[in-house]
Formats: structure tokens, C-alpha cells, sequence
């Protein structure tokens, strides 16, 4: 059963964990499961998709339940007026708080500009040599896109050098493999967390959040981050 964290007559927003695909994709034919039909099953009426996650993203899923909410919802994002914070963990000990002003260019070349904005929760230290370091740094972040593009945060977390733990292929194979050997630890730290909004019909203004998954918990504890 999919965790739902609000329902009314017009939308549905879910806690999606880890590895599940919001829908049926052509590059990810391994899939048996989605979100969509999941979610459709489970509460026995039609959904649509507002936006999306990667495969490897957790966290708070928005749906319309109809397809005048969903033209609006998607208007909303188009514009920008739905307010998004992230949840990572990242390699090395990130600035306090940090502005990334970077375009990012879409599949077919053109550029587009691309906004983030984060904060330092916390940082910790742990006693594994990696590389040419003899201790292990990471950061819990929290991020802010100002912008929707696909991969953001991903790509903007590897061009100031501190990709997020699990990311393939904008992060750090090393990372990747050290977390996977060591831990069994094979999914992406990335959750999304808060999502803020005026309701689409009624314009009541609408604040989730969204508990981390279990995977994503054990991590942390794994790299001493006090909860």
C-alpha cells in the first residue's frame, strides 16, 4: 500500500519510496510496478501524474483527480508556484548556505536557465579512507530548486563537486560502490520533503511534508547524522 499523505475530492499526494517509477517508461522496461496504477488500484478511481520523480527520488508525489485539477496543477508548476524542498546527503562538508545559478541543457541541446538554493543542516565525518583522504565527509542538505528541470538537483549538486550519495551517473562512482559494497546501500539519497501550494480549486494555501523513507533513516544512522 502506497502512503497517502493528503486526499480530497481533487487531488492525492503520496509518500513514493525509493525505486518505484511514477509510470510505465520505455527506458526502464524492468519495472513491474508504478506509481500511477498503484496508486489508481489503491484508491479505486483515476489519477494523473502532476509532475514527476526519478525512479531513485523518494518522497511527496502530487496527483489530480481529475482532469481539471491536473490542467491547473500543471499550470502551477509551469509557473513556478509550487515550492519544493529536497532532502540529500551529499559528499564532503558542504557551504552553510550556497546559491547555484547554472543552466542545464535539455536533450535537445538547448540551454535553459536553472536556479538552487540550499542550506547546511548538518555535517559529519567518518573514519573510512577514501582516495587520497584518510576520513570520510558528508553533508544533510536541505535544497530549494527555483526551477523544474530534469535532474537539477542531481546535475547542480556535481558541478560544485558534492554529488548526492547513490546518483548515477551525475555522482561519484567511488561513493557509489563504497555505500553498496559496505552497506548494501544501492538507492539514491534524495527525498522530497515539503511541498507548498494554494489549493488549485478552493485556494486554501497547502503545506506538506513528508516522513524519509526507511532506507534513507538507516543511511543516516549508518553516517552518525543525529535525527
Amino acid at each position: 500500500m502506497l502512503e497517502i499523505v493528503f486526499q480530497d475530492k481533487d487531488l492525492v499526494l503520496i509518500n513514493k519510496p525509493h525505486g518505484l517509477l511514477v509510470h510505465q517508461s520505455p527506458i526502464a522496461r524492468d519495472a513491474e510496478e508504478f506509481a500511477l496504477q498503484l496508486l489508481r488500484d489503491q484508491i479505486q478511481q483515476n489519477v494523473w501524474p502532476a509532475h514527476r520523480l526519478d525512479r531513485k527520488t523518494s518522497g511527496l508525489l502530487l496527483f489530480a483527480l481529475n482532469k481539471e485539477t491536473n490542467s491547473l496543477l500543471q499550470a502551477l508548476f509551469r509557473d513556478n508556484l509550487i515550492k519544493k524542498k529536497y532532502l540529500a546527503v551529499v559528499r564532503g562538508h558542504t557551504p552553510d548556505e550556497m546559491e547555484i545559478d547554472y543552466p542545464l541543457r535539455k536533450e535537445n541541446g538547448v540551454m535553459q536557465e536553472a536556479f538552487t538554493a540550499f542550506r547546511t543542516l548538518q555535517k559529519t565525518e567518518i573514519p573510512v579512507a577514501l582516495g587520497k583522504h584518510h576520513t570520510s565527509r558528508y553533508s544533510l542538505v536541505e535544497a530549494t530548486p527555483q526551477t523544474g528541470r530534469m535532474h537539477q538537483l542531481r546535475k547542480h549538486f556535481a558541478h560544485i563537486n558534492h554529488p548526492i550519495i547513490g546518483d548515477r551517473p551525475h555522482g561519484c562512482n567511488k561513493q557509489n560502490k563504497f555505500f553498496k559494497d559496505t552497506w548494501q546501500m544501492d538507492t539514491m539519497l534524495l527525498h522530497a520533503s515539503e511541498l507548498s501550494f494554494e489549493h488549485p480549486n478552493d485556494k486554501k494555501k497547502l503545506t506538506f511534508e513528508a516522513n524519509i523513507q526507511p532506507e534513507f533513516t538507516r543511511t543516516l544512522n549508518l553516517l552518525n547524522f543525529s535525527l
